[in-house]
């Protein structure tokens, strides 16, 4: 069999022409074919003129499938494609979905009278309304399915794929078996069958894993943001544009031709396919930085978290060290952070605001034992019907510093940062995984940390990652940090990066970059001559390498034991602000704003006069733009807003 790519969809659509029963929808910024299952012969095309030279299917194959899954009832099945011989109803080669399950069919001719096998992929979910790329590679017993890249499901069944599959007279039959039952709701933008081949190699090489393409029909294909005449459209389609409002959306092909409004800066936006193109906006860019609110707090602050309960309003939640009061919780009202609710804390060092469906929940990270001796942090409720939180589910932690939410594969998990067990820093930190039966979080993975202060979540295409700032191993600050990515079902290392008394780590993306940067508070080693200054030293900023597979060092920064980073935008400008907090002599020191600069990187643009800054949390409202800071050193926080050109 010739190793060229054989499109499937293509065969249906030749030199452009629809047929009946088909019709072109684009979503996301995507097209496909929505199929239509009154006529199911029309969607159907003799095999012989994908195989002109020989009558046999290939042995080893991968079939790539580019598809968009409307949701599927319970106990239905829906048909991707079938091959099916003229004179039978079994279904030679078939793909056909279920709810949260794949099916591979095939006819094996071994046996006597014929059987057909079923290969099931388990745990597939498709139906979220979304572009998902499938790639199916097939050799004898061997059957693997990748998902959007991600990593491969093998399955070995006791069948082989036949090594002699007569395709004489038989028919390929798209979103159908022949008849109306069974027959495909979704969009089919992409159906490639090639021979002798994981195509995998061939697709998973763009950051759009999910709409990777070997070969799609013209008719499929992305033409121009703007026409190169005044003609008309070659192939008229029809779309589901809508219009966005909010915070900045992500726009990724996915969302191209989707519109975004941003009321507060009365701008309304396009996407093509990888930025935001402005089409009507008022252009704002960052002249100066003005102070707006002092925020009185029981006590010194060690972290805040900024959130939105939606229909509720905006909140901000604050970590303060002296219990009693405990911590507070603010309500921004008529353009103002105002005191909404106490809650008793010990130590508190921050606050984790996380959503788990329509449940809204917030952890504080406390960092010593309450009156009683024991040493808990506490994960709070919120309640609708009492409109504040409530205690709902206390974990024992070590001094912990930080808690950490996230979703893998649709499970909901909670990370803490144990920082140190009486003068013991060298312990384990923890990631608790969600279990909806009973409704609580349950250990699931530990992993060994030094003094840990911060773990920070991202994703890259498919992939999951955790990265923990490690502090203090008990004689030295100068220690390796490390990023863990999610594989087989847990964290396993993937980079270690040396840091000095790292604080925080703060991943952000300026186009297609993904950066990094660790915020190091000191440096101390016990066995080492003292520097001059423990404190001034250089924070860095680490860019992932895709080639290399790692990230790597891209820019030093001058920091002053920094304790924090927060990224953050005005209008197209990018911005990093440090949360300096002592110069070795005074915490009397200023933060600092950069601003992104391209080839030069981040340059310092604004010098902010903080006292002990701790942590910093950048919001908007309807008014404008704001960051709000804590201090460590005083029972004083700060909104400052940021003033526009």
């Amino acid at each position: 069999t010739d190793l060229r790519p054989l499109d499937i969809l293509s065969e249906v659509v030749p030199a452009g022409a629809l047929a009946r029963g088909m019709r072109v929808f684009q979503v996301q910024g995507v097209r496909g074919f929505q199929l239509a299952a009154s006529r199911p012969r029309a969607l159907g095309f003799p095999a012989s003129r994908l195989f002109i030279h020989c009558d046999r299917f290939p042995e080893e194959f991968s079939i790539i499938v580019t598809l968009r899954v409307l949701g599927v009832p319970a106990k239905r099945n829906e048909y991707i494609f079938t091959l099916m011989a003229e004179e039978s109803p079994g279904v030679l080669v078939g793909l056909r979905y279920a709810p949260d399950k794949l099916h591979f069919l095939f006819w094996s001719q071994e046996r006597a009278g014929g059987w057909q096998t079923r290969v099931t992929f388990p745990n597939v979910s498709l139906s979220d309304g979304r572009w998902h790329t499938l790639i199916l590679a097939v050799s004898g017993q061997s059957f693997s399915l990748t998902v959007d890249c991600s990593i491969p499901k093998d399955v070995v069944v006791e069948t082989p794929f036949p090594a002699s599959l007569s395709v004489r007279r038989a028919s390929f039959y798209l979103g159908n078996r022949r008849r109306r039952k069974g027959a495909f709701t979704g969009l089919l933008r992409q159906l490639v069958l090639l021979p002798g081949a994981d195509a995998t190699p061939r697709i998973c090489t763009t950051m759009n894993f999910k709409v990777a393409t070997l070969s799609v029909p013209t008719i499929l294909q992305d033409v121009p943001m703007k026409p190169v005449s005044n003609e008309v459209l070659k192939y008229p389609y029809e779309t589901d544009t809508r219009v966005t409002l909010g915070s900045r959306p992500r726009c990724t092909k996915q969302e191209k031709a989707q519109f975004w409004f941003n009321a507060s800066r009365r701008g309304l936006y396009l996407c093509n396919g990888s930025t935001w193109v402005s089409m009507l906006e008022v252009k704002h860019r960052l002249d100066y930085v003005e102070e707006y609110q002092n925020l009185v707090t029981s006590s010194e602050t060690m972290g805040i978290e900024v959130f939105t309960i939606p229909k509720v309003g905006l909140f901000a939640a604050t970590a303060n060290r002296i219990t009693p009061p405990g911590s507070a919780i603010y309500k921004w009202t008529d353009g103002k952070f105002v005191p909404y609710q106490n809650i008793p804390t010990y130590q508190a060092q921050s606050w984790k605001y996380f959503t788990i469906g329509k449940k809204i929940f917030l952890a504080v990270a406390n960092f010593e034992q309450n009156r009683r001796g024991q040493e808990f942090s506490v994960i709070y409720k919120w309640s609708r019907r009492k409109a504040k939180f409530i205690t709902y589910q206390r974990i024992t932690t070590h001094s912990a510093r930080d808690w950490e939410a996230f979703v893998i594969e649709g499970e909901a998990f909670l990370a803490v940062v144990n920082h140190r067990e009486g003068n013991n820093h060298n312990i384990d930190s923890v990631i608790y995984r969600w279990n909806p039966r009973t409704g609580l979080f349950e250990t699931n993975q530990t992993i060994p940390t030094s003094g840990a202060y911060d773990w920070e979540f991202f994703t890259i295409g498919p992939y999951s990652f955790l990265a923990v700032a490690n502090t203090f191993n008990g004689t030295s600050t100068k220690i390796y940090s490390h990023i863990y990515i999610w594989l087989s079902g847990s964290f396993q290392l993937f980079q270690s990066i040396l840091t000095f008394g790292a604080a925080d780590w703060e991943v952000f993306r300026i186009g297609d970059r993904v950066f990094l940067a660790v915020a190091n508070s000191h440096s101390y080693d016990s066995g080492m001559p003292a520097p001059s200054n423990f404190y001034a030293i250089n924070s860095s900023i680490y860019e992932l390498n895709i080639t290399a597979q790692m990230f790597v060092k891209f820019q030093d920064l001058l920091t002053f034991s920094a304790l924090d980073w927060e990224f953050f935008s005005v209008g197209d400008d990018s911005f990093l602000v440090v949360a300096n907090s002592f110069d070795g002599f005074t915490f009397s020191v200023n933060s600092v704003i950069y601003r992104w600069q391209g080839y030069e990187g981040f340059v310092a643009a604004h010098h902010l006069p903080t006292v002990g800054c701790r942590d910093w949390e950048a919001f908007h409202t309807t008014e404008g733009s704001y960051l709000l800071y804590s201090s460590a050193r005083e029972p004083l926080s700060k909104v400052l807003k940021l003033k526009t050109t």
